[in-house]
């Protein structure tokens, strides 16, 4: 399978993942979100995968949404492989009912989130930053929140969504979004102990999790895609959205 905007490879139990738009930040795009669907559907199928591995080339994680191209989709480039679906990112990543561990080593910001708050475990290098600055555009990150509230209280969750403030590594590891500081050794030694485990019994456990949960999930998702939807259509988003091509401070009308 060729993939215009990811990159993958199988090698002894474990699928490897690597987002590859590096020149656009790796922001995604529709087809590129599919690609990471198409690409997902096929190691949660596979007997012989036992771990996902995402990871991203340099120099930024992932930057995102890719605004121009969801706001005109005539620039995306399309993979003729797959048919584009309207499909959330985070569900794209969720469907896994494999561990999976997202290695960090640029910076994540606003739908970059997605990714590595639906896997397993997050591994990032101590220099990286993140943030969510949806609401300097005039947008709510309505689905990281959604994601967020998985590892921690609802105040802190919408304090990183509504301060779109600017945190390191030290305070991503505090808040659980990161379970600890990347280095080979820490890596492989915890894709060492996942792998010696029994890979049915791990899939049962993520299928009972989500069958917990699977009904409160399918409507939250879809109330959130729908609420987005609804913002970005807004006197303040369409504002807050040419202000940041633009290069200057928008001019909020509350509308």
């Amino acid at each position: 399978m060729t993939y215009n905007f990811i990159k993958t490879k199988t090698e002894k139990h474990v699928f490897t993942l690597t987002l590859a738009r590096p020149e656009k930040r790796n922001t995604f795009t529709p087809t590129m979100v599919n690609e990471v669907n198409h690409a997902l559907e096929f190691a949660n199928s596979e007997k012989e995968i036992r771990l996902v591995v995402i990871n991203a080339e340099e120099p930024v994680f992932c930057a995102g949404m890719d605004l121009k191209t969801f706001e005109n989709p005539e620039l995306d480039h399309k993979n003729p492989e797959i048919e584009n679906q309207d499909i959330s990112l985070a569900k794209a990543i969720s469907q896994l009912n494999k561990p999976s561990i997202a290695i960090v080593e640029g910076d994540v910001m606003a739908g970059g989130f997605l990714i590595i708050l639906e896997c397993t475990y997050v591994f990032a290098k101590k220099d990286i930053k993140f943030s969510l600055p949806e609401v300097k555009r005039g947008i709510f990150p309505f689905q990281v929140l959604g994601s967020l509230l998985k590892i921690m209280p609802q105040n802190k969750a919408m304090d990183l969504c509504i301060s779109a403030k600017t945190f390191d590594t030290e305070e991503a590891k505090k808040l659980g979004i990161v379970y600890d500081f990347y280095s080979k050794e820490n890596f492989e030694s915890l894709q060492s102990t996942i792998l010696s485990n029994a890979p049915l019994a791990i899939t049962k456990g993520f299928e009972a999790l989500k069958k917990l949960q699977e009904l409160q999930e399918k409507e939250k998702l879809n109330y959130l895609l729908e609420t987005l939807a609804e913002l970005k259509t807004s006197k303040d988003a369409q504002e807050g959205i040419a202000a940041f091509f633009e290069k200057r401070p928008p001019i909020w009308q509350n509308e």
